[in-house]
């Protein structure tokens, strides 16, 4: 919008109000003249920014009723107001880190997990060490001695070359990278993420529960090559399982919301996805956006009557 004009001069005005013959010199003047004297005061003088568009400087040692004046919040004295103090500086004496020792800096949450890498197995695997017909689990990196100790699970790693992988491979393990699932799923195997705690895996190592079969991963978790080569069927459940076999104890499930999130979500390949409903996120907590669309339902059309307007 352009800016309207304040006002005219007082000559102008003058010259405004009195007429202006159509045959005058200045007749040319009359339309702008008479447009400028209808219009209000300009909006110039009210123009301001959005109300947090603008912060004002804090202007220090400008006087007490700035807040900031004669010390510049500094206070009185001493080396915070004359210099600048180093960052954990304890005045001059041993340092806190020298007396108490190094406090935290590590998350007591996360799993200390046992790497292993795609071409230490395929190695395994061509020494005749690891049969890749059946699934690959925990028990059979341990058995092999591929892996020497399990800690609280095995997470796969993608270091392998693309032609490395000479045939398709069945594996379960805590965790996997996105590079050695997409390694795996490329030779025609697959990867499952699953659940393990330390005596879970002495139990597995002991012969007395299942690798990788529990109460909340049955035959309709999806993974049907995995369960042929496990030689388990579509009908078979954990329990006929268990006690066909021999087996004394179950395998836990995760009770935790950050466990079950990660093996929910199908691109961990988790071994709980195939519980996700239609449109459905792996979080227990946010929706995704489709699901929200979805449990919002249509929005109805308001019908007004014939004698409305609105």
């Amino acid at each position: 919008m352009a800016p309207r004009l304040m006002g005219l001069p007082l000559q102008l005005q003058q010259f405004a109000a009195r007429p202006i013959l159509q045959s005058s010199p200045l007749a040319f003047l009359l339309p702008h003249i008479q447009q400028t004297q209808t219009r209000q005061a300009s909006i110039l003088g009210s123009l301001s920014d959005n109300p947090s568009a603008y912060n004002k400087r804090i202007r220090r040692g400008r006087g007490p009723a700035s807040g900031k004046g004669k010390t510049s919040g500094r206070g009185h004295k001493g080396q915070k107001q004359h210099g600048k103090v180093p960052a954990n500086f304890n005045g001059g004496q041993t340092k806190d880190i020298v007396v108490h020792g190094e406090r935290g800096y590590t998350n007591i949450f996360s799993a200390d997990l046992a790497t292993i890498n795609l071409d230490r197995i395929q190695d395994w695997i061509d020494q005749g060490r690891i049969d890749p017909a059946r699934p690959i689990t925990v028990r059979e990196l341990l058995d092999s001695r591929c892996i020497h100790q399990h800690r609280d699970g095995v997470k796969l790693l993608g270091r392998i070359e693309a032609s490395t992988l000479k045939q398709p491979l069945h594996l379960v393990v805590s965790r996997a990278s996105a590079s050695a699932i997409a390694a795996v799923e490329a030779a025609g195997g697959t990867v499952t993420t699953r659940y393990y705690t330390r005596s879970a895996i002495a139990r597995i190592m002991a012969r007395e529960t299942h690798p990788f079969l529990s109460l909340a991963w049955t035959a309709q978790s999806g993974n049907e090559a995995l369960h042929e080569a496990a030689g388990v069927s579509d009908t078979d459940k954990e329990g006929e399982v268990m006690k066909a076999m021999g087996f004394r104890f179950r395998l836990p499930d995760p009770s935790s919301r950050r466990d079950i999130e990660y093996y929910r979500d199908p691109a961990h390949r988790g071994y709980l996805s195939h519980l996700l409903k239609p449109m459905e996120g792996p979080s227990l907590f946010f929706r995704s956006p489709e699901e929200r669309k979805s449990t919002a339902g249509v929005k109805k059309e308001k019908v007004l009557p014939e004698n409305r307007l609105w």
